[in-house]
């Protein structure tokens, strides 16, 4: 099947998929994903990935986050080829170079905010004294700073996801992806996330790409790609 190619311009690529397909096998069964996809992302990009549910959307984003490998084709990411990577250097790839930010936050309970921002600073060998100053820089950047000590439990869902984009962020990784950041937030919450990931798309230049099923979060990305039954149906800027 022929799929369109995406190339969005604006300089050399963060993100380069070549004819990259995904299949699961269920026992004798083939059940192809995506198929055949090709695409260039430039640095400093916000892109909504959107589709119906099966699109295969979710499956692209952790193919481009190196959480999944393709079953064909090439994805070179932030410079890797991601296919010629063994599982510990995939592993080390993504703390060096992509932030993750979830729908339901991911944050342990029993940690503080501090200590949930300060978890992925441990595989860096950052001292004590760089990874306080860094976690209290990320919670700065989400108005959070109140909140150092507070438990997930006593936070809002907002604060809660707030504090994920801040763990998110502090590694100062190249690229964010992000899967229904505000699929668990109630509409005033949804838009003070929204509008803190578009400011850290225009005022640090970080690199995003989001999947949402949600039409208002995707107008905050510059770029919708959609997708239908693993092929792109269309791409549409967004004037905002």
């Amino acid at each position: 099947m022929d799929t369109p190619s995406i190339s969005l311009g604006g300089g050399e690529p963060i993100i380069r998929l070549r004819d990259v397909a995904k299949s699961y096998w269920r026992e004798e069964l083939e059940i192809p994903v995506l198929q055949g996809i090709d695409l260039d992302i430039p640095v400093g990009a916000y892109i909504a990935l959107m589709g119906p549910s099966g699109s295969g959307k979710t499956t692209l984003l952790n193919l481009i986050a190196g959480i999944d490998r393709p079953t064909g084709g090439s994805l070179e990411v932030c410079g890797s080829e991601l296919n010629d990577l063994d599982d510990d250097e995939l592993a080390g790839w993504r703390n060096g170079h992509v932030g993750f930010i979830f729908q339901n936050y991911n944050l342990v309970p029993v940690l503080t905010a501090f200590e949930n921002v300060e978890l992925p600073l441990l595989l860096t060998g950052a001292g004590r004294g760089e990874r306080r100053d860094r976690v209290e820089q990320a919670l700065g950047l989400v108005n959070l700073t109140d909140k150092l000590r507070s438990y997930p439990r006593q936070l809002s869902g907002g604060q809660e996801q707030r504090v994920a984009i801040a763990r998110a962020i502090v590694t100062e990784p190249d690229l964010l992806v992000a899967d229904e950041p505000t699929g668990a937030l109630d509409a005033k919450n949804a838009e003070e996330v929204l509008g803190l990931m578009e400011r850290l798309n225009s005022e640090l230049g970080k690199t995003i790409v989001m999947v949402t099923h949600d039409p208002k979060a995707a107008h905050h990305a510059r770029h919708q790609i959609h997708l239908e039954k693993g092929v792109f149906d269309r791409t549409v800027e967004v004037n905002r």
